[in-house]
């Protein structure tokens, strides 16, 4: 498959064997039983190596699934409200936001618009702003309040360094006390 008259080879121990002929470069390959395989087609000579190609493959999959595996995925949840959402109501909401971005999920707030609704957008800026001042000692808001047709919206995600998690701490006997503390 390499179509250059010359290219510079590294052997199966990494070491270099200087630019050689195709068919010569295919002959060393073939007597150590071994492949030869592309590695750099855009140098001048083109760098070629004797490996295993089987095992290289295996190799270079195990190392993607490795990094899939090592990837944080990132999950969003969404809060919605409404601008005639009451405060016992929007509590409820804050609550769930609060859990989830302690468990390190972004929440993406919205507030829908019905009707006539949509002349005062100014009522869920006031909404979405005490939001995210309840939420502001774990998180940041990653994305300002902005319209979107009769939609708008609010990104909040968690602080890193604020992330906390509760600590069960007794006092005498009987007594749990659940306190925040910082985690590393």
């Amino acid at each position: 498959m390499i179509r250059t008259p010359k290219v510079r080879v590294i052997g199966p121990k990494g070491d270099n064997l200087g630019d050689l002929a195709i068919r010569d470069a295919l002959r060393i390959a073939q007597e150590s039983e071994l492949d030869l395989v592309e590695v750099a087609p855009n140098s001048d000579p083109p760098v070629c190596r004797i490996m295993d190609f089987g095992k290289f493959l295996y190799e270079r999959t195990k190392k993607e699934r490795e990094a899939r595996k090592a990837q944080v995925k990132i999950e969003i949840k969404e809060i919605r409200l409404r601008p005639k959402t009451n405060e016992h109501h929007r509590s409820f909401k804050t609550r769930d936001a609060r859990r989830w971005l302690l468990d390190g999920m972004k929440v993406k707030v919205t507030v829908r618009f019905r009707g006539r609704e949509i002349s005062y957008p100014e009522l869920a800026l006031e909404d979405l702003k005490e939001i995210a001042e309840e939420l502001s000692d774990i998180a940041i808001i990653e994305q300002t309040p902005n319209m979107e047709g009769r939609v708008m919206t609010m990104l909040l995600s968690p602080q890193r360094q604020a992330k906390k998690k509760l600590v069960k701490k007794t006092e005498g006997e009987d007594t749990e006390i659940l306190e925040p503390v910082e985690e590393e």
